[in-house]
């Protein structure tokens, strides 16, 4: 069944001096603020579309390493996965850099690798950044 998720922002003002408010309706978890500067410079509190970005590539890529891995009859213990937003000013984004570190008993780090980078190539955040290069280093504890 398929799902769908909303969020909204309310933005005043202009793109350097304006300022707005993104929230997650669908969870209703909070309201977050978000501005140029926050995004281009340095956060002070704010977030940025690259940080939630982040925050949903690397969950996205945990879900679908840790469904690999049972899938091979090597459930993991523990995934710990962070995902690196760039942004450039003008450009847009540049990349994004995904570590992972798992516990994972019964597999060796040749199949732990290969494993990532499936989840990298396959998970649907990845999949909808497709035009954005996305980089992967994977590890076990």
């Amino acid at each position: 069944m398929a799902t769908t998720r909303h969020a909204h922002t309310v933005w005043e003002g202009n793109l350097l001096k304006g300022s707005g408010k993104v929230t997650l309706d669908s969870s209703g978890i909070g309201t977050y603020d978000v501005s140029w500067p926050a995004r281009s410079e340095e956060p002070n509190g704010k977030t940025s579309p690259e940080e939630l970005i982040a925050a949903a590539h690397s969950s996205c890529f945990s879900m679908a390493l840790s469904h690999a891995l049972a899938g091979k009859d090597t459930p993991p213990t523990r995934l710990t996965t962070s995902a690196a937003v760039t942004f450039q000013p003008g450009t847009g984004i540049t990349g994004i850099h995904l570590t992972v570190e798992g516990e994972v008993p019964g597999i060796d780090a040749e199949g732990f690798q290969a494993a990532a980078e499936d989840a990298k190539k396959n998970c649907p955040v990845s999949q909808a950044l497709t035009g954005t290069t996305i980089t992967l280093e994977a590890k076990l504890a």
